[in-house]
């Protein structure tokens, strides 16, 4: 039976919560050391645009000399519209590795030109992961606000990962951090739809709920702090999802913080699911 959680904790306590990282240290050896390779270029071809290749870089940031480690794909916020790549803090020396992802943005662009960024973001990362020692099967893709939609609509929608012939059910996890559920609000505009009209169409997550979905941790702020129903769409997706079979599904409300703040305490959460499914993993093997 699913078990629905509000944290009600303040942040020195989120702080104290113990996280052990990915890679486990040998007593009396050094730390993991970490590289950061700056801006990489996840699509190819000469048909690039100027947008794309000022827009479609990440940062990856990753254990040297481990093996088979875990790697989240991270996706800022912003409302399809702001924001830029950032390794956040929260998930810096836990033992795993992090791509932060540019994509390009309203309104230089429009919908679907997001979400298929996103998705070449993620497809680079699976194929690539491995020459620098992690593993592919241990690919996590996550976000806040409008990277928490792009999370949803990636590892949702099978057809963005499929045009780089690439499964979505693949990825380990999914784990969005306070994102629309219905159509984004910026891609409504863009039809000329008011931001307070919900529209659940092909760009809304909740349009692909489904059974056989990668295990997803859905975490928000506060419902009465959080941004247009933010809690409330979760919540109705959470639902949805139990509803088409999905029985690894989970949802947090962080009780107390807004829409931006609620990112910090909720790394903690991310990380131990991670953790789980790691080791669940390895315990099939």
């Amino acid at each position: 039976m699913h078990r629905f959680w509000i944290l009600a904790l303040p942040t020195f306590l989120f702080a104290a919560l113990s996280v052990v990282p990915l890679v486990a240290q040998d007593a009396g050896k050094q730390a993991t050391e970490y590289r950061t390779e700056a801006d990489v270029l996840y699509r190819s071809g000469d048909d690039l645009t100027e947008a794309m290749e000022k827009r479609c870089r990440l940062d990856l940031y990753h254990p040297v000399n481990q093996k088979d480690f875990a790697t989240v794909v991270w996706f800022h916020g912003g409302g399809l519209t702001g924001g830029n790549k950032f390794i956040p803090d929260g998930l810096k020396d836990q033992g795993i590795a992090v791509a932060a992802v540019n994509y390009r943005l309203s309104p230089s662009v429009k919908s679907p030109a997001y979400v298929e960024d996103a998705a070449a973001a993620v497809a680079w990362t699976i194929k690539n992961i491995e020459s620098r020692g992690g593993s592919r099967e241990r690919v996590f893709v996550a976000g806040h606000s409008a990277g928490g939609y792009l999370t949803s609509m990636v590892g949702l929608d099978r057809s963005y990962l499929a045009a780089h012939d690439l499964n979505a059910d693949d990825i380990a996890g999914l784990i969005p951090f306070s994102g629309h559920t219905i159509t984004h609000f910026t891609v409504r505009k863009e039809q000329g739809i008011d931001g307070k009209q919900p529209v659940v169409d092909k760009m809304a997550p909740l349009f692909h709920v489904r059974a056989d979905a990668a295990p997803i941790l859905l975490i928000t702020g506060d419902r009465e702090m959080e941004i247009l129903g933010r809690y409330e769409e979760n919540a109705y997706f959470w639902r949805m999802l139990k509803v088409a079979g999905d029985e690894d599904v989970e949802l947090y409300e962080l009780d107390g913080y807004a829409h931006s703040p609620m990112a910090g305490p909720a790394h903690p959460l991310m990380l131990n699911f991670i953790r789980k499914i790691v080791s669940d993993q390895s315990e099939r093997k």
